[in-house]
């Protein structure tokens, strides 16, 4: 399979000098503090001129490893609920990036939920936002993606914990790049209030805290399904430094405070 860019030209620029231009403005590294090995991370998905400052500001932070599984959210009814993608290469303006086949198929022997399918993949712009960032940052990685849609806990706790699996057995080093939005659509103050009893529990490691909070106190954090996985995967590695690296909402850049998207980027050791 060779997928094709879905949103360059809308999410980010379609030009390659464009568009590595501003992904180096987003993510020169602080020289104070030099790059660090995490277990894994989130990060945001929206265009890059709301989020990317949030998305750069985390990944300057890690020392990338060769080899990354992209843990993203299904926006759109199509494909399978868990889907996964365990071969070929998906194309950006920046060339292409290869799957890594052999951790796709560990991947798919851990979780009989993960079900190879390119069609929840080949409009989804929540993993391909991900590649040019580390097209430049990390140029000879390899990936798997993963999306997920709207499943039950306990499918999530599955999908986490296969993932950890996986990466408890792994010979290399490999970063579990997770991404989400955080509360969709309220005003600027409402939407920090919430984000921020979100972000708490990301920090406490409780992927069943995160579920129920937002669902609860009505967070609309469109990656929870991704998020609940990657904390489940981390319990079980032993993560125990959480740090939030940034958090933004896109009224910092549009000064709409109305209708805001927050984000939130984070680091897990």
């Amino acid at each position: 399979m060779l997928r094709l860019p879905a949103v360059a030209g809308r999410f980010y620029p379609a030009g390659p000098a464009e568009l590595q231009a501003l992904i180096h403005s987003y993510s020169v590294a602080d020289r104070s503090q030099p790059p660090i090995p995490v277990k894994a991370c989130l990060v945001p998905h929206a265009g890059y001129v709301y989020s990317g400052h949030v998305a750069g500001a985390v990944l300057r932070r890690i020392a990338l490893p060769r080899k990354i599984i992209i843990l993203g959210v299904r926006h759109y009814p199509r494909g399978e609920p868990a889907a996964i993608v365990s071969s070929g290469a998906w194309r950006t303006p920046l060339g292409d990036a290869r799957i890594d086949e052999a951790l796709a198929e560990a991947l798919r022997k851990a979780c009989p939920l993960l079900r190879d399918d390119t069609v929840a993949h080949s409009a989804e712009h929540s993993l391909e936002v991900q590649l040019p960032f580390l097209q430049v940052l990390a140029p000879d990685f390899t990936f798997v993606p993963i999306a997920l849609g709207t499943v039950q806990f306990e499918s999530l706790v599955s999908v986490g914990e296969a993932i950890g699996r996986v990466l408890e057995a792994a010979k290399e080093d490999v970063l579990l790049l997770t991404t989400s939005d955080l509360n969709h659509y309220e005003d600027d103050a409402t939407t920090r209030i919430k984000d921020r009893k979100a972000i708490d529990q990301l920090l406490l490691l409780e992927p069943r805290g995160l579920y129920e909070t937002c669902r609860h106190e009505a967070i609309s954090m469109c990656g929870l399904g991704p998020a609940v996985a990657m904390l489940t995967a981390l319990r079980r590695l032993g993560a125990k430094k959480p740090e939030l690296v940034k958090y933004a909402t896109s009224a910092d850049v549009s000064g709409d405070r109305d209708a805001v998207v927050g984000y939130a980027g984070m680091i897990f050791c």
